[in-house]
């Protein structure tokens, strides 16, 4: 088997990646939206503008 990554040997530890950093990046590719699948339903886009709009209105985190 091999690293989604990089495709590298994989590692028992880090299963089904090769390494701790390899585990990392595709943690960060879930978190930023990397895997996310795109949608042309126009209910979501409305959705999505709708939230947009809402984020734009809320006051900043401090």
């Amino acid at each position: 088997m091999s690293c989604p990554i990089c495709g590298e040997a994989v590692v028992q530890k880090h299963r089904p990646f090769c390494s701790g950093r390899c585990a990392d990046r595709d943690l960060a590719k879930w978190l930023n939206g990397s895997y996310a699948i795109a949608s042309n339903d126009p209910e979501d886009i409305e959705n999505a503008l709708e939230e947009a709009e809402r984020a734009k209105r809320a006051p900043p985190i401090q």
